[in-house]
């Protein structure tokens, strides 16, 4: 329970409105997830974002779809429009496994409880609002949206899908951290109540009539997509279409993409310029309860909540360019960062929780270490296109300086009410381990190493080196696997030298595009060598708009041509994946037949052994 009084939140019920004095509210905000008034959650983010900007804002979390929509229409028509989220999680992958199986809970739902969203929400969501108010605009975003802005392969009907636009009948669609977006066109609607006049707003996308597509590319730079229609037909436009997409979205000054639907016609403006640190600090040090709604009080807890309650996000963005990941194409390759005042203010504000024992247990972001980094010129960075500013190398106009981010740990540490500061979220070591001697000394790179290792490791530290064949990690954008050996190293050593008992926790993916059964074979036998009983894996699961699902799709990588292996049936999956747990007796026949099939007998003997013959330590060149 809180001492909050039920206007400390925002509405979500006609009662709370009231109770604020309201009649009427400007934006409904439709959200696939339970109401948790905390910056970590992208509604409520929005919702105050929008409340700050002077506009009266209620939220319908998780709507009935299933009824006669009385849950759509509790706040009436809105003045200027609805706002319609899936959630923090594409709703696809909220609901179902890599193996297509249905999830048995929801970690955005009181209790954990499954099946308060529909699949593919902002679809259902959209077309409801349509079916009720078909004269109010209603606008699209958060990650699932974000990811779909444009033909898309979607995994869990196997099948591409035009833009999320075009299956939901939605006015606009704002894309990635949409907070500056979401702003300028409320501030337009307010001026003009017809939507359709938005179509230069950036980080927007909208729809006109395919006989548009010719005025809307003369307006300004624009690249001319393969259509839907073309990538149906052939899977190779698919591919160059999403090297187009990628490419811009990688860039600092990006063009307008445009793609036809049928008749129709997609356009995705640009984004606007990565927030300055003052924009960001503006949208987090926002009057959040920081607490889920009091509504939720007897459901039980909202478990994505308990996981980050006592945690700080300091930056946004991400420019690893990992090519299985979702980040760049949502929040941007390019680093958006807190100022340490916001930060600590934010650290002060929850030892003042009632809950809280003196464990911060997070101050992280997408990647751990990434804070206020950026490129020495940035007009070096102006006229790049790499998706990674770290693979296959660390670009040298990238600032890698850790100082800034060994500081913040140690100032976190100080403030009053704090026992402890761990990182919770995962280190890219790609920047810690094989660096020279001088990058180490002007980066402050073993300072940044030794200050987590012996005081902000809670007993275990995760990172990610998702594969231990460079070949794979080739295709995945990861670097190669010697040097988590050498961070292992340093991080086994420097735990050794404190006389701290800690485990570094790796984690991996199979039936990645490129794997074959010998790649997760090799994995399995080079992971036991060194002692692990792996626990942090998954089934490669093809997310939209991303890299490896393109590649996963068509069979051809799109910025090579080559063609590229990936495993495909269920069967494939389940082999590769059960390499994972060569410790277990009940996959061990199953495993030494998947090798015997491909002819690598000596393989199985290597990682299980031979019956009356001790398992060899050699390892697998």
């Amino acid at each position: 329970m809180s001492d909050y009084p039920i206007t400390a939140w925002l509405p979500i019920t006609r009662d709370e409105m009231l109770k604020r004095g309201w009649e009427e509210v400007d934006v409904v905000i439709i959200s696939g997830d339970a109401y948790v008034d905390h910056p970590a959650f992208g509604s409520a983010l929005i919702a105050r974002v929008i409340e700050a900007a002077g506009y009266r804002v209620a939220i319908v979390p998780q709507p009935n779809w299933r009824d006669d929509l009385r849950d759509f229409r509790k706040f009436g028509k809105p003045r200027l429009c609805f706002a319609v989220s899936a959630g923090n999680m594409d709703s696809m992958v909220n609901h179902y496994t890599a193996n297509k199986r249905l999830r048995s809970d929801d970690a955005y739902t009181p209790g954990g409880e499954a099946g308060f969203r529909p699949d593919y929400a902002t679809v259902v969501y959209t077309r409801a609002l349509k079916k009720l108010y078909p004269d109010v605009p209603v606008i699209i975003g958060g990650i699932e949206a974000s990811m779909r802005r444009l033909t898309h392969y979607d995994y869990w009907s196997d099948s591409l899908k035009p833009s999320i636009l075009i299956d939901s009948g939605a006015d606009l669609l704002v894309y990635g951290m949409a907070e500056k977006a979401i702003v300028e066109v409320l501030k337009r609607l307010d001026i003009q109540k017809d939507i359709s006049w938005l179509t230069d707003v950036p980080q927007t996308a909208f729809v006109v009539d395919e006989a548009a597509t010719t005025a809307m590319a003369s307006q300004m730079p624009s690249i001319l997509l393969p259509s839907f229609a073309h990538c149906l037909k052939d899977k190779s436009a698919f591919a160059r279409a999403f090297r187009d997409i990628e490419v811009e979205s990688n860039k600092m000054t990006a063009k307008r993409l445009i793609q036809g639907s049928g008749d129709k016609a997609v356009v995705v403006n640009p984004p606007f310029a990565t927030m300055s640190t003052a924009e960001v600090d503006a949208a987090y040090d926002l009057p959040y309860t920081r607490l889920p709604h009091p509504k939720y009080n007897k459901r039980g807890a909202v478990p994505a909540y308990e996981m980050i309650r006592h945690s700080v996000n300091i930056h946004r963005g991400c420019f690893g360019g990992c090519s299985f990941c979702t980040l760049a194409m949502h929040q941007g390759k390019f680093i958006a960062s807190r100022s340490e005042k916001s930060i600590l203010a934010e650290v002060a504000s929850i030892t003042r929780m009632p809950d809280f024992k003196g464990h911060i247990t997070d101050l992280g972001a997408p990647s751990a270490n990434m804070y206020r980094m950026q490129g020495f010129d940035l007009k070096v960075c102006a006229k790049c296109t790499r998706p990674s500013c770290i693979f296959p190398k660390i670009c040298l106009n990238l600032n890698t300086d850790h100082k800034p981010l060994t500081d913040i740990y140690r100032k976190a540490a100080a403030v009053k009410g704090v026992k402890k500061v761990t990182i919770g979220s995962g280190v890219r070591y790609d920047m810690l381990a094989g660096r020279s001697k001088e990058d180490d000394k002007r980066f402050g790179l073993l300072e940044y190493t030794r200050q987590l290792v012996k005081y902000n490791v809670s007993g275990r530290l995760k990172v990610a080196p998702e594969h231990t064949s460079d070949a794979v990690l080739k295709i995945m954008r990861k670097p190669s696997f010697r040097l988590f050996h050498d961070f292992r190293k340093l991080f086994n050593d420097i735990s050794k030298s404190e006389g701290l008992n800690q485990q570094l926790i790796p984690y991996f993916i199979s039936s990645h595009p490129g794997s074959r059964l010998q790649d997760m074979a090799n994995l399995a036998l080079e992971t036991k060598e060194m002692g692990f009983r792996l626990e942090q894996v998954q089934d490669f699961t093809p997310t939209p708009m991303t890299l490896s699902s393109v590649i996963y799709w068509t069979g051809i990588h799109p910025f090579t041509g080559e063609n590229v292996y990936s495993p495909r049936t269920k069967q494939e999956k389940l082999d590769q994946r059960q390499f994972f747990f060569w410790y277990k007796p009940e996959f061990r026949d199953s495993i030494r037949k998947s090798l015997a099939k491909a002819g690598e007998n000596g393989l199985a003997d290597k990682l299980i052994g031979t019956r009356g013959i001790s398992v060899s330590k050699s390892r697998i060149k």
